[in-house]
């Protein structure tokens, strides 16, 4: 079962609701237009970074692009049912080698997309073995678990290997990307927090 809403159809609905352009938010976020325009219509994000700069220059916070409803209690999100209740993709097709039509990168299954008010946004996250992601930089902080596999850190100029049952926390602004460390997929608990 896909998500009611993905980050493209959310960021048109805002957009449309708060009567922006597509040029005013390339201009408010710094995220080119053409970019904004593919996010829209094809549902692709080539990383978090522009995503969670679109999120505010609309002044809206990143989990806003995946709620359905607003839960005011605890959420639960059951095993096995991450990526039925919000997921997408980092990565533009044809990136990390695959064909043009391939979609590469990171698939993000949300944890808790229902949770309303949250300040914290929660993912499993799946890298795939070919994925090569841009060192990328944003407000907020990062709490990475490392599930199953090997894990790549670049951060700044230090590169890091986290194992099974490692973790890291760090700040955001410092340029940073995530990679498979042996050509293997690796499962990862990510938590990101962005200041509203």
């Amino acid at each position: 079962m896909a998500a009611k809403n993905t980050p493209g159809k959310r960021i048109t609905e805002l957009c449309k609701t708060y009567s922006i352009s597509l040029e005013t938010l390339s201009e408010r976020s710094g995220v080119p237009a053409e970019l904004i325009r593919r996010i829209e219509k094809e549902d692709l994000i080539p990383d978090l970074a522009p995503l969670i700069k679109i999120a505010r220059a609309l002044g809206v916070r990143l989990g806003t692009f995946l709620d359905d409803q607003e839960e005011l209690g605890p959420v639960i999100t059951r095993a096995g049912t991450a990526g039925n209740a919000a997921r997408f993709i980092t990565g533009l097709p044809g990136e990390g080698g695959g064909s043009p039509g391939e979609r590469q990168g990171l698939t993000f299954k949300a944890l808790a997309p229902g949770k309303g008010g949250r300040h914290m946004e929660p993912f499993f996250v799946d890298i795939e073995p070919e994925a090569e992601q841009k060192m990328s930089s944003h407000e907020g902080e990062e709490f990475i678990y490392v599930i199953t596999g090997n894990l790549a850190l670049e951060y700044g100029s230090q590169s890091l290997v986290l194992n099974e049952g490692d973790s890291v926390y760090y700040d955001s602004i410092v340029p940073h990307r995530v990679i498979s460390g042996d050509a293997r997929p690796v499962r990862i608990l990510a938590v990101i927090y962005t200041p509203v």
